[in-house]
């Protein structure tokens, strides 16, 4: 049986990690666009930024001043068992949260919308968010955190089935633009892009796509994996390059995931993950002992099922 003290230093070990060390699927998708990149000040901000990434290690600081909204992903093994259950779970990450506040540090970024109060510890009405899935035939439990900007870098537009693949493209050409001109985003970075099922469905889907999918993951649909390479592509001819900089390296990957949708409409969200591309995982095993990995492994067939069981 999972307990609740196995989880809280568990989370605290990956907020750390995330904090402080960029995942290698990131760091090598930045070093293949910096081979490619003309611009001369694109060039100088991926070289900086690579510069940066190893002085945080050699530091053990964090990367980059604003540690973004750290936020969980718990996948279940259906068989998994945690002493005190889900409230235990929570709890549990919560502390982590806050003590890995104080002692990274982290910036505490979490306000009231209202009245500005802030908790110092990231943690408050909400938050951290905590999302869940499930997987069949195992008795783990997977914990990711992300932390993720919460200010821009976010679209959503309802479609319609008309506008078909081409008016995925226009959205994507017209969102990017958007995101370098006015600052809207922290490039190069990681563009999830959700298609499909309701508002809210649609949002978190773009969101996970861009969070949870390492550099280089291709859908399992042919169709959607060669639309992932074209936006991709289309995101790097666009001009712009780092910081919103001339150059052609604004996209590090792109990765799409779908929802069955109303018949009359076709959602699409786009969201753009950050320069400072943090997360970080713990597998925890049925005996307590735990194994850490940078790649989530969210989206399983199991997960993408459409079939009936």
């Amino acid at each position: 049986m999972i307990t609740e003290t196995v989880i809280q230093e568990a989370a605290g070990e990956i907020t750390r990690r995330a904090a402080i060390r960029i995942p290698e699927d990131y760091r090598s998708g930045i070093r293949d666009i910096r081979s490619s990149e003309q611009g001369q000040l694109s060039c100088f901000v991926l070289d900086t930024m690579m510069d940066n990434w190893d002085a945080a290690v050699a530091d053990q600081r964090p990367m980059c001043a604003d540690t973004g909204l750290p936020r969980y992903y718990v996948k279940f093994g259906n068989e998994a068992s945690i002493q005190g259950g889900f409230v235990a779970l929570e709890r549990a990450l919560r502390r982590a949260t806050a003590d890995a506040t104080a002692k990274i540090p982290l910036r505490p970024n979490r306000v009231h919308p209202l009245t500005r109060e802030d908790h110092n510890n990231n943690v408050g009405a909400r938050a951290p968010e905590i999302e869940y899935s499930v997987e069949p035939d195992a008795d783990w439990l997977d914990i990711t955190t992300v932390h993720k900007g919460g200010l821009f870098g976010t679209d959503y537009r309802m479609l319609f089935p008309g506008d078909g693949w081409d008016g995925i493209k226009k959205m994507f050409l017209d969102t990017m633009i958007q995101f370098g001109r006015r600052g809207l985003a922290c490039q190069p970075a990681i563009v999830g892009v959700g298609i499909g099922g309701s508002k809210d469905t649609c949002m978190v889907l773009g969101k996970q796509a861009a969070c949870l999918r390492v550099v280089g993951d291709r859908h399992p649909d042919s169709e959607i994996a060669e639309l992932e390479d074209e936006l991709k592509e289309l995101g790097n001819q666009i001009g712009m390059g780092p910081m919103g900089f001339v150059g052609s390296s604004m996209v590090v990957d792109c990765h799409i995931e779908v929802a069955h949708t109303h018949t009359g409409g076709m959602p699409v969200s786009i969201h753009s993950f950050c320069l400072s591309s943090r997360r970080a995982v713990v597998r925890i095993f049925a005996d307590g002992s735990s194994e850490y990995r940078t790649d989530p492994n969210w989206f399983t067939p199991y997960h993408r099922r459409e079939e009936v069981e």
